[in-house]
């Protein structure tokens, strides 16, 4: 009889201990790591203010308190979603609109006066946009999800230097043509040419971590690397990939001088140098269109170029891949 019930007991214990819930990493032990150059586009959530013009002696947007890194997100009550949305309804108005518009991650309303020129065409006093193009390096992808990061840090608008509250965006094939190379106090670039039909990518994400999306080529042939633990990141030679000439991802030697043991920091997770006398040569040092690109140890991808340090561009911040693949994990499909 005493039996039975330490048995029944026991099995309740156990039920009790398996419905515990514990985190799961959703992400692959091994990624393909990118180091290919991208074009990458996003279309923003509304219309975004970049600057302000005068109309003859006035400043329609500044008298109704519209400021540059503001994003128009309706005209008269009707949600814009692009620029032709925000113009097909100033077109139809009586000469004065109702701007809603978000700053601070706070809606606001105001009314904008429009003036009409000599051709008829009504004059805002408005820069605007409502995409941005650009390159950068593929970071990873997960071959089971198809799952990608980009970048290693976030996109911003250069005239505001806001990050960009996206709609979409999708990433496409490009090529290297040249280099500029990083002088110290001014970093350089890669130039390239794009290929925007031949879309490699979506994007659905852009955060301090990177951009992130679904990759949609062919994955078939890649090699996969083992995931690196911050733990496991060690001081020493590593290789960074990728592209200076073409579409060819080349490794280079970097040597990894300081590693953050707070592993709780989101970015700028290890300071390395370049050491590779070759890419030295060409690029002089880390140059802007690098961001993105994977830094391999000891058969493990360990972290992801993100910035330049200008005073010293033959050094360069990465971060970890596992914040990067954490963070690619929550982005919506």
């Amino acid at each position: 009889m005493n039996f039975k019930k330490l048995k029944k007991f026991s099995v309740a214990f156990l039920l009790i201990l398996f419905s515990i819930p514990f985190p799961i990493l959703a992400y692959s032990d091994y990624v393909i790591p990118g180091g290919e150059t991208i074009g990458i586009e996003l279309n923003t959530k509304g219309v975004m203010i970049v600057g302000v013009y005068k109309v003859g002696e006035i400043y329609p947007a500044s008298d109704a308190g519209l400021k540059v890194g503001d994003t128009i997100t309706k005209v008269d009550g009707t949600t814009v979603q692009n620029i032709d949305d925000m113009v097909k309804k100033m077109n139809t108005s009586n000469g004065s609109v109702t701007i809603t518009y978000m700053r601070s991650d706070q809606l606001k309303d105001t009314t904008l006066k429009l003036y009409r020129d000599e051709q008829n065409v009504y004059k805002t006093g408005l820069y605007v946009k409502d995409s941005v193009i650009g390159i950068g390096t593929l970071s990873f992808i997960d071959p089971n999800t198809k799952k990608y990061g980009a970048l290693g840090h976030e996109i911003t608008e250069k005239n505001t230097g806001q990050i960009l509250e996206i709609k979409d965006g999708h990433i496409f094939e490009s090529e290297v043509t040249g280099i500029e190379r990083s002088e110290i106090g001014t970093p350089g670039e890669k130039n390239a040419k794009l290929y925007s039909d031949q879309v490699t990518g979506t994007v659905s994400e852009n955060t301090s971590q990177g951009i992130f999306g679904t990759y949609t080529s062919d994955i078939q042939s890649r090699k996969q690397y083992k995931v690196a633990q911050p733990s496991e990141v060690k001081l020493g030679t590593a290789k960074m990939m990728t592209v200076l000439n073409g579409t060819n991802v080349e490794e280079y030697e970097v040597n990894i001088v300081k590693i953050n043991e707070d592993f709780s920091q989101k970015t700028k997770n290890i300071m390395f140098e370049i050491t590779d006398q070759k890419l030295l040569d060409q690029t002089g040092g880390v140059i802007s269109g690098m961001s993105g690109s994977p830094i391999v140890q000891d058969d493990k991808i360990v972290a992801v170029v993100t910035h330049v340090v200008v005073d010293n561009p033959k050094r360069g911040y990465g971060i970890f891949i596992t914040n990067m693949l954490e963070e690619a994990d929550q982005a919506k499909e």
